[in-house]
């Protein structure tokens, strides 16, 4: 059994750039920033910073060009593929990207604005704070596996003492 999966979480380098194919799917590719921290043998901090190439497809295409913008953080699941071309002067050339399955926005900054990172959308009133419940998790396909079981029961406002893990 072979398993290709990716979950990255970082900053988006630049503003998602929108095309179409020619059978009209919209397609929307950005760039992602994920730091990594650590303290090398001389007990100094170091930072390692890695850059990925992120493309969405459809629904995700449309979500990513609305809501991400440059320095955005969002949460992305998909698969790496990598491509190649050949280019003007006859030299093969390769990129590797991730192909998102899914995607999670981070959440908005405080404060009355959106700080540049989020266009709201139009029925978003100006004074309402954000809240976990506005930020989406956007999957290319809607319907769960056919193996996926759900542990979660019906809400309700009381909680129930046998449910306290300890």
């Amino acid at each position: 059994m072979n398993l290709n999966k990716a979950f990255v979480l970082g900053n988006v380098t630049r503003d998602p750039e929108v095309r179409a194919l020619p059978s009209g799917q919209q397609v929307t590719s950005f760039g992602i920033a994920t730091n990594r921290f650590y303290t090398d043998q001389a007990g100094q901090k170091k930072q390692d910073v890695e850059f990925h190439n992120i493309v969405c497809f459809g629904k995700l295409a449309d979500i990513s060009s609305r809501y991400l913008t440059k320095g955005s953080l969002v949460l992305i699941e998909g698969r790496i593929k990598t491509r190649n071309w050949q280019n003007q002067q006859g030299l093969k050339q390769y990129r590797t990207e991730i192909i998102a399955d899914g995607l999670q926005l981070g959440p908005r900054p405080a404060g009355g604005g959106n700080g540049g990172q989020y266009n709201k959308p139009p029925s978003a009133p100006e004074s309402a704070p954000a809240k976990s419940e506005d930020i989406p998790v956007i999957e290319e396909n809607n319907m769960p596996p056919a193996n996926f079981v759900s542990t979660e029961e019906p809400k309700s406002d009381e909680i129930d003492v046998k449910d306290i893990p300890f």
